[in-house]
């Protein structure tokens, strides 16, 4: 459902459940293309009412949330204010939560986060920024809270609050077991909360156990409710809050109950919810040939059964009759399906020479294909697709490794030290002196200095070539890109620029390639992996009517976390036991990352493992569906520009 950006009124409310497209949903939810055009028509909605009480001379109350979710509404805000002069004389804000302790001055903070992001840059009196103290004693804590509360119903409540979700279901910091009627409080952080937040602080050790956070009560006297969720990493929270029942363990399902709350989706967080995952459970469908492959498997899967087993009544029974009465026989069906998921595998991913390319995935010709792979992070290639990797270099196609960042913040402070000090036994200096000194007296709130950063960037690009050396790939086709965005020394990026742009272009110019390879995770909007295979898209545009972009195809990978699904897959790469272990053994020179990663998430498996794993439950989903049983599968989805 693409909704015109003209009209912010698109996302106004409606009660949900009442129109056949979302009987299974009980939160009013509008699904956008991209977090982008979603979050500019919000920003729209929040400035229409912020112009609305101008003209009625009230404040204007609003409730705002921090993460990475609101980040581009804010944005939209400040150009808003800039250019078309939006003012925030008449605004009073109160922030949703902060860490405690946390000083205001840290990097981390919410109060850092929210004048970075919007105070600094907007004429907000500074006495109507409202967001709880993190140095507050403990023993004035709990008054400070109750002096939160009152305040806030002091204006009536809030006029509109802003909200995220986290994958426990949390809005705020409301945790699983908050009460429906619990008003702002300290509390303590799910486990899973502090996984999430790991990445930020470099490390869950550094991430605070606590928090002051407004009530799911404060919450849901805020008089209209918008909540913002991009990225399938959230996909199956959001389903559970708008499909399932109210329950204190998913406190977002408390939303239910409200009467002006609209959840603000991108594709991503959208594809758990029934009317997308499955559509012919809930109405008549336009039986395209993807949504046709992706109800086939979706019912082999359920039924446990391979494809060419299907029956009618197993499409008659799970509400696909429609599908069948368009095909024929669960037979015709059935056949068309398999055939078309077939095709998908090949063990040359650079093309088969001399052989009839009519169903492979990629074409016979030319011959030697040249190849540019991108990598978001320095060890993406071999994690994500070392199998393919190696398959092109033996089959003696021109392959070239572009890292894109230098994955630098990823190194930890203790792995930087070994390698200042082995350095400083064979040739002592100034500088490693100096870096020394800095990683022993870091604290926690510090920014790398340069030398640190330069140090850390190189011990990532020792690695690299580590492993590309190992798949026999030469020194010269290795390019490290350091786009400028990453280079901040911070988790926070910069955005991007014609600088990032420039220096992809340069290279794609340079190899004029028949295949990129590149990471097409679509999570986190301002994840790396997501700004770089932007960076991609916007040099494709630019290059797109270069004559040689017409031989190009680009394919997308995932990255260690997830794959795509089987109906999603046009190249799907068989692995031998043999290529397991090189692909383990490539990834294993990548030796600051293998063990206590920083950025590891809530999994508790090193890389290769999750690499592994993945790779053989792709090859199992494969062979379930009735095709040939393989060790490990890697898969691609082209990307058409």
């Amino acid at each position: 459902m693409r909704v015109d950006i003209t009209d912010y009124k698109s996302i106004a409310y409606r009660e949900a459940g009442k129109f056949e497209e979302t009987r299974f949903e009980k939160i009013h939810n509008v699904i956008f293309e991209s977090s982008h055009e979603a979050s500019l028509i919000v920003a729209k909605e929040i400035a229409s009412l912020i112009r609305d009480k101008q003209s009625q001379g009230q404040p204007c109350i609003l409730g705002l949330a921090t993460g990475s979710s609101p980040i581009k509404v804010y944005e939209e805000l400040v150009r808003m204010h800039k250019e078309e002069g939006l003012c925030f004389s008449n605004v009073v804000t109160f922030n949703l939560d902060e860490y405690y302790p946390m000083d205001k001055n840290n990097i981390q903070s919410y109060y850092y986060f929210m004048h970075e992001h919007l105070f600094n840059h907007i004429d907000i009196l500074s006495e109507n920024i409202n967001i709880p103290d993190g140095k507050v004693p403990t023993d004035e804590l709990y008054q400070f809270c109750i002096d939160y509360e009152m305040k806030i119903k002091s204006y009536g409540g809030l006029d509109f609050q802003l909200l995220g979700i986290g994958r426990t279901g949390h809005i705020g910091f409301n945790e699983p077991g908050s009460h429906l009627n619990s008003g702002t409080r300290s509390i303590t952080l799910d486990h899973i909360t502090r996984v999430d937040a790991a990445s930020s602080f470099l490390g869950i050790d550094n991430v605070p156990r606590k928090a002051i956070t407004m009530g799911i009560g404060t919450i849901k006297s805020a008089k209209r409710i918008v909540l913002l969720a991009w990225g399938n990493n959230k996909a199956e929270i959001i389903q559970q809050a708008i499909e399932g029942d109210i329950t204190p363990n998913i406190p977002a399902t408390y939303l239910q109950e409200h009467h002006n709350t609209t959840f603000v989706l991108d594709h991503e967080a959208a594809l758990e919810l029934t009317r997308v995952k499955t559509p012919w459970l809930v109405t008549s469908c336009l039986w395209t040939n993807i949504l046709k492959l992706k109800a086939v498997v979706w019912l082999s899967e359920l039924l446990n059964k391979p494809i060419l087993k299907l029956t009618d009544k197993d499409y008659n029974d799970n509400g696909m009759s429609g599908l069948l009465t368009e095909e024929g026989t669960a037979y015709d069906l059935n056949i068309k399906m398999f055939n078309q998921l077939q095709h998908t595998i090949t063990g040359w991913p650079g093309g088969k020479p001399n052989a009839d390319d009519t169903y492979r995935p990629e074409r016979a010709t030319p011959e030697k294909k040249r190849i540019i792979i991108f990598s978001p992070h320095p060890d993406d290639d071999v994690i994500s697709m070392g199998g393919t990797f190696d398959r092109l270099v033996e089959q003696g196609h021109e392959v070239h490794v572009a890292y894109q960042t230098s994955g630098n913040i990823a190194v930890s402070d203790e792995e930087s030290l070994k390698f200042a000090e082995i350095a400083n036994l064979f040739e002592p200096n100034a500088e490693i002196d100096k870096i020394i000194s800095y990683l022993k007296t870091k604290r926690e709130s510090d920014i790398d200095c340069l030398e640190v950063r330069n140090l850390k960037g190189k011990i990532r690009r020792s690695e690299s070539l580590g492993a590309t050396r190992y798949l026999n790939l030469k020194d010269e086709n290795v390019h490290f890109l350091d786009l400028p965005f990453y280079e901040t020394g911070t988790i926070k990026k910069g955005h991007l620029t014609s600088a990032d742009i420039s220096i992809m272009c340069n290279l794609i110019e340079s190899i004029k390639p028949h295949q990129i390879y590149a990471a097409g995770d679509l999570a986190d909007p301002h994840g790396t992996h997501r700004v770089c295979l932007n960076a991609l898209f916007m040099a494709l545009e630019e290059l797109k009517s270069k004559p040689y972009m017409n031989d190009c195809w680009v394919w997308l990978y995932r990255g260690a976390w997830h794959e795509w699904e089987s109906y999603e897959i046009d190249m799907a790469i068989p692995m031998s036991p043999d290529q397991v272990l090189k692909k383990r053994h490539a990834i294993f020179y990548h030796q600051s990352q293998k063990d206590g990663v920083m950025f590891q998430g809530d999994d508790s498996r090193e890389f290769w493992v999750r690499a592994e794993d993945r790779n053989r439950l792709t090859a199992k989903k494969y062979n379930d569906l009735g095709l040939a049983e393989y060790a490990a599968i890697e898969a691609f989805k082209r990307y058409h520009f």
